[in-house]
């Protein structure tokens, strides 16, 4: 795998669930293409020119020696760090990034910093060996493995995603589900009701559309379809004492 050096680490995340984060790698392999906003910045800012620069991860040599220098300066700001919002902390195929995502919870949790990590890769269970306040959390927006493969080629398979949530959850960890980019009925069609009852376990669902897909708007009813969804989670949740949260713009005012 390749490797690049950093200067920094850690930064307050303007994500509206988030406060602190590390992205320590640059790219991610899971390709996705719904389009992936992370890799759009990335090219705006010129980190990267190509769909397959993206798709061609560079590990974070020095994350680890950035970080012992970084949190006992910033500690005292820091709720929380989540892994990650601009790559995936446990990438498909690639264990060095696993690897370098354990030791950097393991740290983040000696300092008595909670961590909350998000992929569509498979969660390790060594997580239920740390700190017993981090959450732990998959991207789900299908069940669909034809949809997933043309979406997130390069991602783990959902029933994985799921199978290795819920043994983070049997073994007493805090788990959730981000339900985002959601895709409209002309993009696939598919029960939702079936992608809440196969989570019904986790802590915590967020919701949220997508965007920035011409597909979308051609629905001429997707504001109406992500409002009817937005309810259904949130009815869903309360009926199961689940926490949940929908994110801006996912829910359209009426007039």
């Amino acid at each position: 795998m390749k490797i690049i050096p950093r200067k920094s680490l850690l930064y307050k995340t303007g994500v509206e669930y988030g406060d602190y984060t590390i992205n320590h790698v640059q790219g991610c392999a899971h390709g996705c293409k719904y389009p992936c906003y992370a890799m759009m910045m990335a090219k705006r800012f010129g980190k990267i020119k190509s769909y397959e620069e993206w798709c061609d991860p560079k590990l974070v040599i020095n994350a680890i020696e950035i970080l012992q220098k970084e949190i006992p300066k910033m500690k005292e700001k820091i709720n929380s760090v989540q892994l990650c919002f601009t790559t995936d902390p446990f990438m498909y195929g690639y264990p060095e990034v696993t690897e370098l995502s354990i030791k950097i919870i393991r740290l983040l949790n000696d300092f008595g910093i909670k961590c909350t990590a998000l992929t569509k890769g498979i969660l390790p269970e060594q997580l239920k060996d740390l700190s017993m306040e981090n959450e732990y959390g998959i991207t789900l927006i299908s069940l669909d493995e034809n949809f997933r493969k043309k979406m997130e080629p390069n991602a783990a398979p959902y029933a994985e995603r799921i199978s290795s949530l819920r043994k983070l959850h049997e073994a007493g960890c805090k788990t959730w589900v981000s339900i985002e980019p959601y895709p409209t009925p002309n993009i696939i069609n598919q029960s939702y009701d079936e992608i809440l009852n196969e989570i019904n376990f986790v802590d915590k669902i967020i919701f949220g559309r997508l965007n920035y897909n011409k597909d979308v708007t051609a629905y001429k009813q997707h504001k109406e379809f992500f409002n009817e969804l937005a309810e259904q989670t949130i009815n869903y949740c309360v009926n199961k004492g689940i926490n949940f949260h929908i994110k801006n713009g996912t829910i359209s005012q009426k007039k």
